[in-house]
């Protein structure tokens, strides 16, 4: 944080800790205001109080008296001021107060303090060991024994951003009182301090509606809700600092050593037409994906007038109210650079009813399409496209790969041929469940090229892989034709396997297939793969100038609380629960970890069954409150009844 231009101080006993702070910023621009609770001649009864208050006084600070810090917004003192540190020393209700109205005091105060915080502010709060209930806190209380301060803090829409030991000797006139209204201290000793920051508030999901050209068609499709916030963010594009830039700069570094990498410059679209999942035959899971129906109904509609120019205008046709149960339809626009999204252009969409999809609707006859849960089978499409129609690049690589100058170069040459792979990288998508380390939605980097049977390829990359990643608890086993890098928890990074052997030229087609999100949470320990898509700019501040693979991520939420809740509806005979993972993604924007079924009843009379799901909500990227969990639940719920026709139970 920078040198704070305004400082506001709750709280003060003898207003010893506010001289302290007076005296150390002498000669500095810094406003100094500070508070009590108590009414002046209350106040002077501390000892050295008078003296204090003088000091403060001459040094050009303020004194207000008779402050309640749960409604600072209402002091006309404070009118129009906003404070870049807001300073609250051991809060306390006072005589013997429990746990229950000191973390309603914090929650109060918090909710107040925003109110006059500026937006990047810091809230600092000093708490005895032990009573903010965090693992910095050692004892650690049980949960339900602390004051909860993080997730008191959360009620306001703060995190917790850091916690420090509280000296207390840098601030030499500092006199701890206040202890039960007394003049008694508090034990500073093993004393933290407690940085909270605001965060960001959560982004509605958006129905969007786009055009992209497959296999020479143009389509017009609506992307699902819970996917919005993970396209077009360009994490792969040229100056990139994202993680997973940096992770797949690295791995390309490295294969280069012993061969030729050539990364194909194309930019694809998100959809795949049934033929090309169809050719891709055991390659792909077409369990895991994502099936789109066309939108016949928008052929002929016009384009957004951008949509030909350099940028393309998106139109956001419809997104949740975060803060209430309703849904509200609304119109935004964001551009995307035309070489970056595929060729993709927008059309406006017609408002949308409360329905997520097309699917349902057995009237509309449209054409199926799904979307990418891999780059396989463009990956395939675009190596044929080169080989056809070969770029003058491409010519000139080849020309100079053919001289024996170049080929020394690298090891992997047989009969003077250099050994290469080809590459593609970008978003795919995969409609699994929800839990920990299920991505619906990751960067792949996929490489192919044809390698000489001897020295053994897949042998070769696997030892190169193993040994790039053991050091971070990768462990390659081998699982039939393919080589594949495990680590717990998240389970399997990537995968090498040989695609088609060419016996007329010995020559054997290896793939590589990794996942760049996995291995960026792994190389730079961050921890929740969710804060890969975070907005908020203290993520990517981290990586502004990359770092080097294995250094940690420093998170900046810390100890976010886990809320566990369930849900019970009846169904018709029929149950779609990749449905049910979609709907929860939307509704709660995201902050749903993990869901669980619980219990299952089928009616013996009825051709209804019950299921029961438990979803634990948690957050590293924004902070989640139990009363913003809550809303989300009861918002899930109310969208399961709309969508999928479920009785709540």
């Amino acid at each position: 944080m920078s040198p704070p231009r305004s400082i506001l101080l709750i709280g003060e006993g003898n207003f010893s800790f506010s001289a302290s702070i007076c005296q150390s910023l002498s000669g500095s621009d810094t406003t100094v205001i500070a508070t009590c609770l108590q009414r002046e001649d209350e106040a002077l009864r501390h000892e050295g109080a008078a003296t204090n208050i003088q000091t403060i006084r001459d040094a050009g600070g303020t004194v207000l008296f008779d402050m309640d810090c749960t409604k600072l917004n209402e002091c006309t003192s404070l009118e129009g001021n906003l404070f870049d540190l807001v300073i609250f020393n051991f809060p306390h209700c006072g005589r013997k107060s429990g746990v229950k109205k000191n973390r309603e005091l914090l929650k109060n105060f918090f909710l107040s303090c925003i109110q006059v915080l500026s937006e990047d502010g810091e809230i600092h709060v000093s708490l005895c060991n032990g009573q903010g209930g965090t693992p910095a806190d050692q004892p650690k209380r049980e949960w339900h024994n602390s004051w909860q301060v993080a997730a008191m803090a959360a009620e306001a829409h703060l995190i917790l951003s850091d916690v420090q030991p509280f000296e207390s000797e840098k601030y030499q006139r500092y006199k701890c009182t206040g202890y039960r209204s007394q003049d008694k201290g508090f034990h500073v000793e093993k004393a933290l301090l407690h940085v909270f920051t605001r965060s960001l508030p959560y982004m509605s999901p958006q129905k969007l509606t786009v055009e992209e050209t497959v296999e020479g068609e143009k389509v017009q499709y609506q992307m699902p809700a819970e996917l919005s916030d993970f396209i077009f963010r360009e994490f792969l594009n040229s100056g990139s600092a994202h993680p997973v830039k940096i992770v797949q700069d690295s791995i390309l570094e490295g294969l280069a050593e012993f061969c030729s990498v050539s990364m194909m410059p194309e930019t694809i679209p998100f959809l795949l037409s049934e033929k090309q999942v169809q050719k891709c035959g055991g390659e792909m899971d077409s369990t895991q994906c994502y099936l789109i129906h066309s939108l016949q109904r928008d052929c002929n509609s016009e384009s957004h007038p951008l949509a030909d120019k350099n940028k393309c205008t998106i139109l956001r046709s419809y997104s949740w109210t975060v803060k209430d149960d309703e849904e509200s339809p609304k119109s935004a626009k964001s551009t995307v650079s035309p070489e970056n999204m595929g060729k993709v252009r927008c059309k406006r969409a017609e408002p949308l009813k409360p329905a997520r999809s097309l699917d349902d609707d057995p009237e509309l006859e449209t054409e199926l399409y799904f979307l990418r849960p891999s780059l396989t089978a463009q990956l395939k499409d675009l190596i044929v496209k080169h080989k056809q129609f070969p770029t003058d690049s491409e010519e000139e690589a080849k020309s100079e790969s053919s001289e024996t100058s170049n080929a020394e170069e690298h090891h992997c040459v047989s009969n003077g041929t250099v050994c290469s792979l080809l590459g593609i990288s970008g978003v795919v998508f995969r409609n699994v469940p929800i839990n920990t380390w299920a991505l619906p939605v990751f960067h792949e980097l996929l490489l192919t090229g044809a390698f000489p049977s001897e020295p053994d390829p897949l042998k070769m990359f696997g030892q190169h892989f193993e040994k790039l990643f053991v050091s971070h608890g990768a462990l390659l086993t081998a699982q039939q034709d393919e080589l594949c890098l495990m680590v717990q928890p998240m389970g399997l990074i990537g995968k090498i396997f040989a695609v088609k052997e060419d016996i007329s030229h010995s020559l054997i087609n290896i793939c590589i297939s990794l996942n760049l999100d996995l291995l960026a949470v792994l190389l730079f320990a961050i921890p929740d793969w969710r804060l890969l898509w975070s907005h908020d700019p203290r993520f990517n501040k981290q990586f502004s100038i990359p770092p080097s693979l294995g250094t940690p991520f420093c998170p900046f939420s810390l100890f976010p609380e886990h809320f566990r809740f369930d849900i019970s509806f009846w169904t018709g005979p029929t149950w779609d629960e990749k449905k049910f993972y979609g709907v929860v993604r939307e509704a709660s924007c995201g902050t749903v970890q993990q869901v669980k079924l619980i219990d299952t009843f089928s009616h013996p009379d009825l051709s209804q069954t019950s299921y029961c799901y438990r979803l634990v909500y948690h957050s590293h990227t924004n902070a989640l409150s139990h009363t913003q969990a809550l809303l989300f639940h009861k918002r899930l719920e109310s969208a399961l009844s709309a969508w999928l026709q479920v009785t709540i139970r």
